[in-house]
């Protein structure tokens, strides 16, 4: 089925919604506007022949660029599933930064492992936890991932609000899964070899890779364009202002290839046809399992129709 839009018909909407479960889940984050959804179509990106060197043929490795990688869902699925021969993911949060920085080390990530395990989650130790500044960047890493699993939504803006009733009445033990935790950052930690981390503006780190013909970048701003968007980003993200217009003329520098994604508005689709870059809409569905759709923007995306994924 095709949907008409005022920018003719360009949608393929044959794509079915991905089953979450169906993904291995590997971020130790519960991320507003996270991307494990797209992994099934991340893996048929990748898997394209134009990125066919990282299957043996003796060709240029593939470098995968994260610039805005917040939970990281898509660069650890890239790292574990070894669809990229490395991985760099950049964060301008230094919050979230602090985390990437402290599981990805060999030493810090047994210390957070150890300080989440014999974590006593009380209403009192959180907002103790939550008001003090931490000393070094381990204290900070668990302190944001503390906050990640006691607030509304996983939220880490300024401001963000601790659950009340949370599920099943647990309130603020309703995420706290400390094994499960511990568990995945000490994955992540074994991909420590092929995964390089940056505290840094996202745009620049476009900017710095643009020439290189054998890098591949997920780009997902978490941030809203346009006067008729949802702006979600302001209540979401510390960062949440963008230059869109920048974004776009990087992008069409690129000499390898890109995926963007972003929420469907007009002013997004403006800027993908100034460029000529292929849009394409997909399905998914949000935290509170509402059907949504996500406009998929790069050079030629003739494999999204072709996706195979789980209803």
């Amino acid at each position: 089925m095709r949907q008409a839009t005022l920018f003719g018909d360009i949608e393929d909407l044959a794509v079915h919604i991905v089953n979450v479960a169906s993904v291995p889940q590997l971020s130790p984050f519960r991320y507003p506007g996270g991307k494990t959804w797209l992994v099934p179509h991340i893996r048929r990106w990748l898997s394209a022949p134009r990125h066919a060197q990282r299957h043996g043929a003796p060709s240029d490795p593939l470098h995968f660029v994260e610039p805005f990688v917040g939970g990281g869902s898509i660069s650890l699925a890239v790292a574990s599933e070894r669809l990229a021969d490395d991985v760099t993911m950049v964060e301008l949060d230094a919050d979230v930064a602090a985390v990437w920085q402290s599981v990805l080390d060999v030493d810090d990530v047994e210390w957070l492992a150890q300080a989440i395990l014999e974590y006593p989650l009380t209403l009192e130790n959180v907002q103790m936890l939550l008001s003090a500044e931490p000393l070094d960047v381990r204290e900070r890493a668990f302190q944001t991932i503390v906050k990640n699993r006691v607030c509304h939504g996983g939220k880490l803006a300024p401001g963000a609000g601790l659950l009340n009733v949370g599920e099943n009445g647990r309130g603020i033990r309703s995420r706290w899964y400390p094994e499960t935790l511990v568990r995945r950052i000490r994955s992540i930690n074994t991909m420590r070899s092929r995964i390089h981390f940056s505290l840094g503006d996202g745009l620049q780190t476009i900017a710095d890779n643009a020439h290189d013909p054998h890098t591949a970048f997920f780009i997902d701003p978490p941030y809203t364009a346009g006067a008729t968007g949802k702006r979600a980003g302001k209540r979401l993200y510390r960062y949440n202002e963008i230059d869109h217009e920048r974004l776009f003329a990087l992008a069409n520098t690129l000499r390898g290839d890109f995926l963007m994604t972003y929420d469907d508005a007009d002013e997004v689709r403006s800027l993908a046809m100034r460029y000529h870059f292929d849009t394409r809409l997909v399905p998914m569905k949000n935290t509170h399992h509402a059907k949504m759709m996500e406009l998929l923007i790069g050079r030629n995306l003739e494999w999204v129709s072709a996706t195979n994924t789980t209803r």
